[in-house]
């Protein structure tokens, strides 16, 4: 019996390449109607010619459309910019996240990674407190933290990042796995470079795993309640990196100036627009004094460009690309064999060139010597 075409392969395929479907239908050339008929699998392609040229124009393997996986996304996917992100561009990294979930499936069944221990919260608390308490129990006590991504992946939670097709992406989450061993995701989008910006998406998004349900659909609340989430992912994010006892101490000590609030930023690698609210959060500086500082830095042209935000640096995530890059180089798999198991133990047929991207790995990793038939071409044989 032949395996059936799967029509929502083609349409992740699609979603995933950034795709509408009138888009797709007029780069193969066939009728809108029939390519969304193919997506809900009410119709099958005829013949292998129109599966071919969807492959080739969606640069997957054709092995890809006739698989069926088991997807380990199991929660809901938070957005920093949900209200200002075309849903596009948010169900683009979804798909993303679901082949991210599938191959740390993979990963998984091969190597022991850090294990995350969710907090033991109270309903009623902060997000201040929330924050507090991860710190302490991550041992981080109360200075800054240079180094977030590294001090996350420590503590079981993977991050990754990759470029996203459009700027107004910053970076999102989510829940994977069983309720009883809990793993989170967080990426965050490459095409923002600044430390001090990657630090605070990282820990906002911290903030929606410390204190959020991850079993509703975000995209069924109301606006109302996203932006009271956001809020207190913000809240937790800014008080996290920046506690109340020692960095008060710092913004009271000097003048209220964008000079002072760079000098800071080395310190505290955070951006300078987040220490201000946050001092004006903490009574440092007033609702005036806060909205002047903002118009300083408006009329300065510092708000998508801050001072240091070419110099300060933070590592890039390590847990994911170290994972595949152990296995190759243990000898548990070929680059090949590993592109293998995971087509046919976990049903995902994908070009490594997608692995890489996904995994941040770096290009080539999992790049394979390719034959080419050339069948006039022999190897010399010593004829003595």
């Amino acid at each position: 019996m032949n395996t059936p075409f799967n029509g929502e392969r083609l349409k992740k395929a699609r979603i995933y390449r950034g795709l509408t479907v009138a888009e797709l239908a007029e780069r193969v050339g066939c009728q809108r109607q029939t390519l969304s008929m193919y997506e809900i699998s009410k119709s099958q392609p005829t013949d292998k010619a129109t599966v071919t040229r969807l492959a080739q124009e969606l640069d997957f393997p054709v092995k890809y459309f006739y698989e069926h996986s088991n997807s380990f996304a199991s929660g809901t996917v938070y957005f920093r910019s949900l209200l200002t992100t075309n849903k596009k561009y948010r169900t683009e990294q979804i798909v993303k996240m679901d082949y991210l979930s599938q191959i740390y499936s993979l990963l998984q069944d091969y190597v022991a990674f850090p294990e995350y221990e969710p907090l033991d919260l109270p309903d009623n608390v902060t997000p201040e407190q929330a924050a507090y308490a991860l710190r302490d129990t991550w041992g981080l006590g109360k200075g800054p933290v240079d180094n977030l991504i590294s001090i996350v992946e420590q503590h079981g939670i993977l991050v990754t990042s990759f470029s996203t097709s459009t700027n107004d992406v910053d970076a999102f989450s989510q829940f994977i796995g069983a309720a009883d061993t809990p793993t989170y995701i967080i990426a965050y989008s490459s095409n923002k470079t600044s430390a001090a910006r990657i630090h605070f998406d990282i820990a906002h998004e911290l903030g929606h795993i410390c204190l959020h349900e991850w079993s509703e659909d975000i995209e069924d609340i109301s606006k109302e309640e996203f932006k009271r989430k956001e809020r207190e992912a913000n809240d937790f994010a800014a008080a996290f990196l920046l506690p109340e006892e020692t960095f008060g101490k710092d913004a009271e000590r000097g003048p209220q100036t964008i000079t002072y609030y760079k000098q800071l930023k080395k310190k505290w690698k955070v951006s300078i627009a987040a220490m201000i609210r946050r001092s004006e959060k903490l009574g440092i500086i007033t609702t005036d004094d806060y909205q002047n500082l903002i118009r300083i830095m408006q009329r300065r042209g510092l708000r998508k460009e801050e001072p240091l935000d070419d110099t300060l640096i933070t590592a890039s995530p390590a847990l994911l690309k170290t994972s595949v890059i152990m296995l190759l180089q243990e000898n548990v798999f070929s680059a090949a064999e590993f592109m293998d198991e995971l087509s046919k133990s976990y049903g995902l047929s994908i070009n490594a060139t997608e692995v890489e991207y996904l995994l941040d790995l770096p290009t080539g990793t999992l790049a394979t010597p390719k034959i080419i038939d050339f069948p006039s071409l022999q190897i010399k044989r010593n004829n003595n």
